[in-house]
């Protein structure tokens, strides 16, 4: 029997037959709840010092950015499962925080206290990104996405709990009703027609199903996961998901938007974390490709290998610059820096900078006007000037919040800054996977997943790069230079098996002076 289809045989629901979940009966049982779950309706009020304050927030943005990668290389189940969690336990737990000390002194927490301990900074860790990311559209729905999918994992953990789950919708104030023993009898063959419920009929007296609003459920009714009766949706327990975070979505979607309202008075009045909280979306947290060894091992990037690596490994917005600075014979301010930072953290010396900008600017000025007005700003972005500091390359979301290039400029995110008419022309131009392929990058850049599209252009020009033996793509979608490092690697790996594409080295030493 179709699991939708309204049937005339139930009769209409009494109060007999479904349970309402009571405070009193099941708020003992939520200490059970181990992994920390909240709808984060209350506002906490604790006292953190401005360490604590970015200790915390940085250590969720961790969180938030590894899901975000997990998704962006299309990592799924036990997978996605087990980095999460392992994200979380490196991350939101007091004992990996330095300063965790305002939440008590105690020397050695039992397992309930140290839980509670982690409740608190994750809370509090939550409503100090909500403060920093409330700000714009963009910010918002980033962390909307981020969060639900944290929530979803959570939700998940628990719902092989009843009596956890339970707890939790007691405590989230959350209000659907319990089908009860008599009226899974009375529906029995209704409810064990759900497709793939997994619910067999000696196991339909242990089951749990909740009663809906079927408008609450239309995800479930329309792809027929559940039983629909005279507007109701009867749901089984593992089914709720769906429900409830889409109940969370809205909330905080909602908080969000208020929150954004009084951002401005809320800074103003508290000037110490003001910069923290402006600053919050822009913190890069992995790799310091400015610092670390580059990529590239013994295959120097210099002026005269740059244009191959160019068309082999660089993402978009540095091909993008390369290929403007190469048409132009110059850059300008924005575009120095962007792409300056990125070719010295895939391992460019200063003076084959040097080189390379010297060799394409002079095309339209003198040597004398090049070192005048660009030499000294090249030494200095590798802390060679001025105050000797090491510059580090710009993160995605760094590109991708910037100013957005003007007229001349060749800076930025193509997949944010360019319209759809334009990065489509150019994906095309570039024979850029198949027709399907550059289909599906137009549709994340539509969703403005702009980092999941520069995950997928990846994908589509590095095929079967996750199945590369010791290839990390960790940051690809994040960084430009983990884009650039995972790509150098995939090629030196298909080189190194037999790949039929040409081999790099002997690519680059066809450029090599002799």
């Amino acid at each position: 029997m179709n699991a939708v289809q309204k049937s005339p045989g139930p009769p209409s629901l009494t109060t007999s037959r479904y349970i309402k979940e009571e405070p009193s009966a099941l708020s003992s049982s939520s200490s059970s709840v181990e992994a920390p779950l909240d709808f984060y309706a209350e506002i906490p009020s604790y006292e953190l010092s401005l360490d604590e304050f970015e200790e915390f927030a940085l250590a969720r943005l961790k969180v938030l950015r590894k899901i975000e990668e997990l998704r962006a290389q299309n990592i799924t189940g036990a997978e996605f499962r087990t980095n999460l969690e392992s994200t979380l336990k490196e991350n939101l737990t007091t004992q990996n925080l330095t300063a965790s000390k305002s939440f008590g002194t105690i020397a050695k927490p039992s397992a309930k206290e140290q839980s509670k301990l982690n409740q608190k900074i994750d809370t509090a860790s939550h409503f100090i990104l909500r403060a920093a990311y409330c700000r714009t559209e963009d910010l918002r729905r980033w962390f909307l996405t981020q969060e639900c999918a944290l929530f979803r994992f959570r939700l998940d953990k628990i719902l092989t709990s009843s009596s956890a789950f339970r707890a939790f919708l007691v405590e989230a104030d959350l209000h659907f009703d319990r089908v009860s023993d008599l009226e899974k009898e009375r529906l029995r063959d209704f409810l064990l027609s759900i497709p793939n419920s997994n619910v067999s009929p000696g196991e339909l007296s242990v089951s749990v199903f909740y009663q809906v609003p079927f408008v609450q459920a239309l995800d479930l009714v329309a792809k027929r996961l559940c039983y629909v009766h005279d507007g109701m949706a009867y749901v089984p327990q593992s089914r709720m998901v769906s429900i409830i975070v889409a109940k969370y979505r809205m909330a905080l979607s909602k908080s969000l938007v208020r929150a954004a309202l009084s951002f401005g008075e809320v800074t103003e009045e508290n000037e110490r974390i003001a910069p923290l909280l402006k600053s919050m979306n822009s913190q890069y947290l992995g790799r310091d490709y400015g610092k670390e060894d580059t990529p590239l091992e013994n295959d120097e990037l210099t002026a005269n290998t740059v244009d191959s690596y160019a068309k082999q490994s660089m993402p978009l917005c540095m091909s993008q610059l390369h290929a403007g600075m190469k048409r132009d014979s110059k850059l300008k301010h924005q575009g120095r820096l962007q792409y300056g930072l990125f070719l010295k953290g895939g391992g460019m010396s200063t003076e084959e900078h040097l080189a390379f900008f010297q060799r394409v600017f002079t095309k339209i000025m003198t040597t004398e006007q090049f070192n005048k007005n660009y030499s000294y700003n090249i030494r200095h972005m590798h802390g060679q000037e001025g105050k000797r500091a090491s510059y580090s390359p710009y993160s995605c979301m760094k590109i991708i919040l910037g100013n957005p290039p003007q007229g001349g400029e060749s800076h930025g995110c193509p997949f944010r800054h360019y319209d759809d008419s334009s990065l489509s022309s150019l994906l095309t131009k570039l024979n850029v996977g198949s027709a399907s392929d550059r289909s599906a990058i137009l549709a994340q850049k539509k969703a403005r997943n702009y980092q999941l599209a520069c995950a997928k252009h990846f994908e589509v020009m590095h095929p079967g790069a996750a199945s590369v033996e010791g290839l990390s793509m960790n940051g690809v979608g994040n960084h430009p230079n983990a884009w650039f490092a995972a790509s150098v690697g995939y090629h030196k790996a298909k080189n190194i098996n037999g790949g039929e594409e040409k081999d790099m080295v002997n690519c680059i030493k066809c450029f090599r002076p002799h």
